[in-house]
């Protein structure tokens, strides 16, 4: 497609709202996922930590 400016780019004829509403919605969700998924890795490192700690503890006993 062919657009005579940068403006009509952005409207993409009347649907630029929708358009770039669902890349900001999906660019959103996968940073979400990204950061839920962050979080989750550092809680189980956490938790393996400790029942390590805590294996260690019960052998040394």
């Amino acid at each position: 497609m062919n657009w005579d400016s940068f403006a009509a780019f952005i409207d993409m004829g009347g649907r630029g709202a929708f358009v770039w509403g669902s890349y900001g919605v999906t660019l959103a969700l996968i940073v979400a996922e990204l950061w839920a998924l962050s979080r989750r890795r550092r809680d189980t490192l956490h938790r393996l930590l400790r029942l390590q700690q805590l294996d260690t503890d019960r052998s040394a006993t």
